[in-house]
């Protein structure tokens, strides 16, 4: 039975269509599309899965290690982040999986009382400063817009709430494998996720990298796969194929003040050789005329109307 379920959920995330490099989607046409959400049902197989299970465990040591307890704090999750919000279900006050409806919703968690919600990415149906950490996970990298589901967060989030993106790093291997779905989205670098983040009034406060083993569905690899998340911190942190990025909302966001520099200007004045008397010379009075020679010198100035002397 388990195998044939695996076996069903391999075609149906096959289905999906296949991402280029630049983390979107191609149609069977070979057009370029826009990044798109993954099925919910897709998603919730492949965390049964022993990969899944596997990826559940290593990134969520990582998302603990930021945060190691929520007692008494409001949860929300963005996105798929239900694997990684089932340690906080017993200490928080309330955990909200909050799923867009392009992607679909299931139920959450399994076993207990339902706290998932289909919801618009872009319009969360909360109030203002409801929530105190976000967690956000198959989200940034999926949205149509990631601005707009950042400024939702920040809106949901009381003053100085903290929000946790995990991201497919743009120079791992897992952003450019189709095993999971961090290979169907859209890659970030550091300097990427931590400049959208700040462009939509978070400012970072730490940040980690996990998955540092290969992308396969290899038993024995797996079975490995703490010793090569230990390896791979140490020798090649910046090849990890996810980036766990944490943040504060800013309440006040300072404006860069420029210091005005006045730069004095001189305008040239032109005089045409041979102009006519009546033509107004600047700075030398109304009414004011230089004679201007043939040589390019400059005669003496006089009223319009008088006679020129000569020095006897």
């Amino acid at each position: 039975m388990s195998e044939r379920v695996a076996s069903r959920s391999r075609e149906g995330f096959n289905r999906i269509p296949a991402g280029d490099a630049s983390g979107r989607h191609r149609s069977p046409e070979g057009r370029r599309r826009l990044p798109m959400y993954l099925d919910a049902r897709h998603q919730r197989t492949f965390y049964d899965l022993p990969l899944g299970r596997m990826l559940r465990v290593l990134v969520g040591a990582r998302v603990r290690a930021f945060w190691p307890g929520l007692s008494g704090r409001r949860m929300i999750g963005i996105g798929y982040a239900g694997p990684y919000m089932r340690p906080y279900l017993d200490e928080a006050e309330c955990c909200v999986a909050a799923m867009p409806a392009q992607q679909g919703v299931v139920a959450w968690p399994r076993g207990g009382r339902n706290s998932a919600t289909l919801v618009d990415d872009d319009d969360l149906p909360f109030p203002d400063h409801v929530f105190d950490n976000a967690l956000v996970v198959h989200a940034l990298d999926h949205a149509r817009d990631p601005e707009a589901v950042l400024r939702e967060v920040w809106r949901v989030l009381v003053p100085g709430g903290r929000i946790l993106v995990v991201v497919p790093n743009r120079r791992g291997l897992w952003a450019r494998s189709e095993i999971s779905p961090f290979g169907y989205g859209r890659p970030y670098s550091r300097r990427q996720i931590e400049a959208l983040l700040r462009d939509c009034q978070f400012e970072p406060r730490g940040s980690g990298e996990a998955l540092f083993m290969p992308p396969t569905r290899s038993r024995l690899l797996l079975r490995g796969a703490r010793t090569w998340e230990g390896i791979g911190r140490r020798l090649w942190p910046a090849f990890a194929g996810l980036l766990v990025v944490e943040a504060e909302k800013q309440v006040y966001r300072g404006n860069l003040v420029r210091e005005e520099r006045v730069t004095r200007s001189f305008r040239p004045l032109f005089i045409p050789d041979g102009a006519t008397t009546g033509l107004s010379g600047h700075g030398l009075g109304s009414g004011a005329t230089r004679r201007v020679s043939a040589s390019g010198e400059t005669g003496p100035a006089r009223r319009s109307g008088s006679t020129p002397t000569t020095a006897r």
